[in-house]
């Protein structure tokens, strides 16, 4: 990192948006006609530039919601300014390189684009967020961020993408083998609003995430990995992530603990299922345990689309527990607002 780490009031004299030099007045004059004569998608950018260049040095983050209720916290600015030179050291990100911002800024990863925009003095083009961002469009770019679903439509363009953050949601086996075949270097990210976007990232095809510089990480006694980052938060971050300890600072991911199913004392994990099934199932589809009389909980394999007939074998890459003892189709899973799939509400339509 710099010498002297910038503050969260500084505008890297190299940053450009959409072709122009903008400093701070610039970027508020930016806002306020975003505001006013803005599409949805900009009206939130402009709100969340005046947040960040107002004289508070906090600013409220609302969470995706995939572990419960959606709720606004308030996260340090600087913080904010710490994470950007940590990714801006991981992926070797300098003034001038052009990158892509086509992420929804109410949420973090959107709100985090601008902020290494800002602080690295980055080229950034910043387009609508929608699921095809490189549709006609043969700009050459050093940095990307996209969700599963952006880059899965991106892939003939993906050639001009030098190195491409993914992120949100969990990467299918049919995407990551597709960008394996590409030259970009394609990294899936680990993180949550209360770390400020991501501490961690793999190459795409790796087992293990390591850390971003200036995070450390061990676990708790449930195996839950727990992240030491002082640089953005004060405190220690107990997840509710189940993972597998390389060193300390590598792990791989294996499921979330309030997705583990016990059914008649044996503790399932439906992520080490689901990556198992992925191999030979298409579509979307998620195991999960529903009430049983005398399992306490039965695990089910919940399908979305039309009822189809599933040919048993698939079921031969699976332990003797894992194995699925009911099927259940749903026209359409239920999501949050950034698309992560809402198991146990989608469990609930379907019964």
């Amino acid at each position: 990192m710099p010498h002297s780490v910038p503050t969260y009031n500084d505008v890297h004299p190299a940053f450009k948006l959409n072709g122009f030099h903008l400093d701070k007045d610039d970027l508020c004059r930016v806002a306020y006609s975003f505001i006013k004569e803005g599409e949805e998608f900009e009206k939130s950018v402009g709100h969340f530039l005046l947040d960040w260049f107002d004289a508070s040095d906090t600013i409220e983050m609302q969470t995706s919601g995939t572990t419960g209720t959606p709720k606004i916290i308030t996260v340090e600015k600087q913080a904010m300014v710490n994470s950007a030179l940590a990714t801006g050291d991981f992926f070797d990100l300098f003034p001038g390189h052009k990158v892509l911002h086509c992420l929804p800024t109410k949420y973090v990863a959107g709100k985090m684009m601008f902020v290494r925009g800002f602080i690295l003095g980055l080229d950034m083009d910043f387009v609508a967020p929608s699921s095809h961002p490189l549709h006609n469009n043969d700009t050459k770019y050093d940095f990307a961020a996209m969700v599963p679903l952006q880059a899965q439509y991106s892939l003939k363009q993906l050639h001009n993408v030098k190195k491409m953050i993914i992120g949100g949601v969990q990467l299918g086996k049919s995407l990551e083998s597709a960008l394996k075949k590409l030259p970009v270097q394609a990294y899936e990210t680990y993180g949550m609003t209360e770390t400020i976007t991501h501490i961690a990232a793999k190459r795409i095809g790796e087992k293990a995430f390591t850390v971003l510089p200036g995070v450390t990480i061990s676990y708790d006694d449930n195996k839950c990995l727990v992240i030491h980052a002082p640089h953005i938060s004060k405190d220690v971050i107990v997840t509710n992530d189940l993972v597998e300890l390389v060193n300390e600072n590598q792990f791989v991911f294996l499921g979330r603990i309030d997705n583990v199913v016990n059914s008649g004392g044996v503790k399932l994990i439906p992520e080490t299922i689901e990556e198992k099934l992925s191999q030979s199932l298409a579509g979307r589809f998620f195991v999960i345990g529903k009430p049983d009389d005398t399992l306490g909980e039965k695990l089910v394999l919940v399908m979305e689309g039309e009822k189809t007939d599933i040919d048993p074998q698939i079921f031969n890459a699976l332990d003797r527990f894992e194995k699925p003892k009911e099927i259940l189709f749903v026209p359409k899973f239920m999501e949050t607002g950034t698309g992560k799939i809402m198991r146990k509400e989608t469990l609930a339509s379907a019964i």
